[in-house]
């Protein structure tokens, strides 16, 4: 695991309230001593219930290219503020997938019949390996080939930098752009998992009124956790997924994402130090 000097860049500029699961990836360091650079790469959720001050804190950080990774339905119910000086691109992972994300979580954790439906499936006992089997899917879809092509080729690209990417939750969409990216710079495995099951910290106390919704709707909030929560075998099955189709995670950029062998030498140039 990393040690204690990586974890004061851990916030983004120090934390911001209403933005509980975002941070940035400056500081991690690589297996052969290099260090991921600060100010440059961040990740978040969406930006329900930021607040003005919060806000303001966030146009702070200078960000010039915002990867939304939601799909048109999510970005329809909560829409991304406009912040001067950046530029938005919106980049469906799970386009097509058969599994819907809800465009409105709140909404629909309100419904007692969407609760049951939800709660039934949960105390099934599958979710778990749906969640996996989800993993897979951010490697292997042909829609989030795509977007994750745009993604790395963009973060490669000039002037995109400072640069954040999001989903709803911030957790498995932008957990895999998070891990890929990371693994692609050559930081530590071990690095890689600890910044990707901080959003068990950082995520899941936030989301206590979304489990009081479920709860008050008829649904057994303990349920959600596998499900608002992340795992390293969740992880692992997106690991596991390249591994078996493309040997590397190199191997992924240029047989799973189409993209040129120089990308993976631009990302390591531009956010290494």
């Amino acid at each position: 695991m990393p040690d204690s000097q990586t974890a004061p860049v851990r916030e983004a500029s120090g934390p911001i309230a209403s933005l509980p699961n975002l941070r940035e990836l400056g500081g991690l360091t690589t297996d052969d001593g290099a260090t991921v650079r600060s100010g440059l790469l961040y990740r978040t959720a969406d930006f329900r219930g930021l607040t003005d001050d919060d806000a303001a804190l966030f146009a702070g950080l200078g960000i010039k290219t915002l990867y939304d990774l939601r799909s048109d339905a999510e970005r329809a119910s909560v829409p991304d503020p406009s912040f001067d000086g950046t530029r938005h691109l919106a980049l469906d992972v799970l386009a097509d997938s058969e599994q819907a994300v809800p465009a409105n979580m709140n909404e629909f954790f309100a419904d007692p019949e969407s609760v049951a439906k939800m709660n039934e499936r949960l105390a099934g006992g599958t979710v778990v390996d749906a969640v996996t089997a989800s993993y897979r899917h951010l490697v292997n879809l042909p829609s989030a080939r795509a977007a994750y092509r745009r993604f790395f080729a963009g973060l490669a690209g000039e002037d995109e930098a400072p640069a954040a990417f999001h989903c709803t939750a911030g957790k498995d969409r932008t957990g895999w752009a998070a891990a890929s990216l990371l693994t692609v710079l050559g930081v530590s495995r071990d690095e890689v998992y600890t910044d990707y099951l901080l959003t068990n910290e950082r995520l899941v106390p936030s989301l206590v009124p979304l489990f009081g919704r479920f709860a008050e709707a008829g649904g057994d909030p303990d349920l959600l956790l596998p499900v608002f929560g992340v795992r390293e075998e969740y992880l692992n099955a997106a690991f596991d997924e390249v591994a078996a189709q493309f040997g590397t995670i190199d191997g992924y950029l240029t047989g799973g994402l189409g993209l040129d062998a120089g990308v993976a030498d631009r990302l390591r140039q531009t956010y290494l130090s």
